[in-house]
């Protein structure tokens, strides 16, 4: 059943694009949000939240993501910049000293359900690479907010991985090009920081979900190969990983990526499979 709670307040959204400042910790954040044509205040609305990378605007990442095109409201929040002057995220090595993206999340969630017609029952959490890696922080330490989440090209790095024993089984859909130069499939060290292998973290989960410990693999097409966690414990959620064997450190389905590596990539669309996702799963 929808939770109706966000329709309680004033309807101060509108369809469109809109920028945000909020201050967390004494520290000015900023966010956009994307609220789909057909939204009019009246009933509920999906809510995702979407991170981009290291180095990436969030205007780039909402551009070649395509996120905003799905029924739901998207939120981009935006990064602060970090010892190398990028714009980056909590838990890297590189990350600004200054950030709490915890606290600037739980700041987004609460200031766009007092301002609009949200499900909190369907919010979901997506990123990129660094911003892949955040996501994986919210999944151990924000559990209660989301109902599922998205990770792709995910940096894992070792400083940002929180002990969260405590957390609930989380429902994950991660992608990852076994040819990735910027986060290598099989694990890493950049920007003097160590990461784990892509594998590694899936199981992880798997193993906090009660699913079996060997995946079953499906051939997508000649390039992507599925790997599910089948009978998990933990009713109703799963855990789901598309290998893009020989794919390159980019989004699925983007535009923009001329390179034989980035061929197979956009084999498949991950906001497409993201969103299927997403739907089987509320809070």
């Amino acid at each position: 059943m929808a939770d109706l709670s966000g329709c309680a307040g004033p309807n101060r959204l509108a369809p469109g694009t809109s920028k945000h400042t909020t201050t967390v910790d004494g520290v000015e954040r900023t966010y956009s949000v994307n609220v789909p044509a057909g939204y009019s205040g009246q009933s509920t609305y999906p809510l995702i939240l979407a991170f981009h990378g290291h180095a990436e605007p969030a205007a780039t990442f909402a551009r070649f993501t395509g996120l905003a095109q799905l029924p739901a409201i998207v939120v981009y929040p935006e990064g602060l910049r970090g010892t190398d002057g990028l714009v980056s995220w909590e838990g890297a090595p590189y990350s600004s000293p200054r950030a709490d993206d915890i606290a600037f999340t739980r700041t987004i969630l609460r200031e766009l359900r007092a301002a609009a017609c949200i499900d909190s029952s369907r919010t979901y959490a997506a990123g990129r690479s660094n911003g892949g890696g955040l996501v994986a922080m919210l999944a151990c330490r924000l559990p209660s907010e989301f109902a599922a989440y998205a990770v792709v090209s995910g940096a894992f790095y070792d400083a940002g991985r929180p002990n969260c024993p405590g957390a609930p089984p989380a429902s994950i859909i991660d992608f990852h090009g076994t040819a990735d130069r910027t986060i290598h499939y099989t694990g890493g060290v950049r920007h003097g920081g160590a990461y784990v292998p892509v594998m590694d973290w899936l199981s992880g989960w798997a193993a906090r979900d009660g699913c079996l410990t060997q995946p079953l693999e499906f051939p997508v097409n000649r390039y992507v190969t599925r790997i599910d966690w089948p009978f998990c414990a933990a009713s109703g959620h799963e855990i789901t990983h598309y290998r893009v064997n020989g794919g390159a450190h980019v989004w699925p389905g983007s535009t923009g990526s001329p390179s034989q590596a980035g061929q197979m990539s956009n084999s498949i669309s991950a906001t497409s499979l993201i969103w299927q996702f997403f739907t089987r799963h509320t809070k």
